[in-house]
């Protein structure tokens, strides 16, 4: 049985799509099947894995606004064992849409079920909004990874993500849980980057990922040739980074 994890934080510019990308990659290399689901009007997941959303037939919007079969919507990748359901700038608009439909924050976690079992993981990149998109991401999902970068507004926020997921927790998916509060953009060499790693890892304890992803200029380029960095650079410290986590996340799940 497959599991659902969502990278959420209504911050934008953390590294939510680019962890999205790169963990989905490096479980894929680990021969685990791995499916992306790119919940951002931005499509940033979907070019990111080589995905020209220009050429696409049918999105995750189609998918949720126009009941189509979330089978028509599955692409796949220059990795084994990765597919990927684009987004598609249409999105902005499906809050929308979907304000009419019935029980609305659970249209995501329907399309997903029927599938799930067929990933060993699946992963979720959501905008950065707490909006009903994310809220069906949140519904959807077994857990959620929080990535948090190590600026100086790193915390600023968070409470309202945890609250969010409290009250999704307490009245939409009792199950949800946090998988852990991954640190971005780390530069060990700032004294501001340490600080709010030991402040992270006060607050949050065994819930913080052992794996910090590094500032890593291989990491911001293979988004631009549609690869993930574990095929851009192999030997780079983003690809060993995220390799790292992906690890750490099959051993957190055994």
């Amino acid at each position: 049985m497959g599991k659902i994890i969502a990278l959420a934080n209504q911050k934008g510019g953390v590294g939510k799509t680019t962890t999205t990308i790169n963990l989905a990659a490096s479980l894929a290399t680990l021969e685990k099947t791995v499916l992306v689901i790119d919940a951002d009007p931005q499509a940033n997941a979907s070019s990111g894995l080589g995905v020209n959303i220009n050429d696409i037939d049918c999105s995750i919007y189609e998918c949720i606004i126009d009941q189509a079969d979330i089978r028509d919507a599955m692409y796949t990748t220059d990795i084994e064992g990765l597919d990927i359901i684009p987004s598609h700038v249409n999105l902005v608009g499906a809050e929308i849409e979907m304000l009419e439909m019935e029980q609305r924050e659970q249209v995501l976690k329907n399309l997903l079920d029927p599938i799930k079992k067929e990933y060993d993981y699946i992963l979720i990149d959501c905008s950065p909004s707490l909006g009903l998109i994310t809220v069906n991401a949140l519904t959807a999902a077994d857990s959620v990874i929080i990535p948090v970068q190590c600026e100086y507004f790193a915390l600023e926020g968070i409470s309202k993500l945890l609250n969010t997921i409290k009250i999704i927790k307490s009245r939409l998916n009792p199950k949800l849980e946090i998988e852990g509060f991954l640190l971005t953009m780390y530069d060990q060499r700032l004294r501001l980057a340490n600080q709010i790693y030991d402040e992270v890892k006060r607050h949050f304890q065994e819930l913080v990922f052992k794996t910090v992803i590094q500032r890593n200029v291989k990491l911001s380029e293979s988004p631009s040739h549609g690869l993930p960095v574990i095929l851009y650079d192999a030997d780079s410290t983003g690809a060993k980074n995220h390799l790292s986590l992906a690890k750490e996340i099959i051993n957190r799940n055994k």
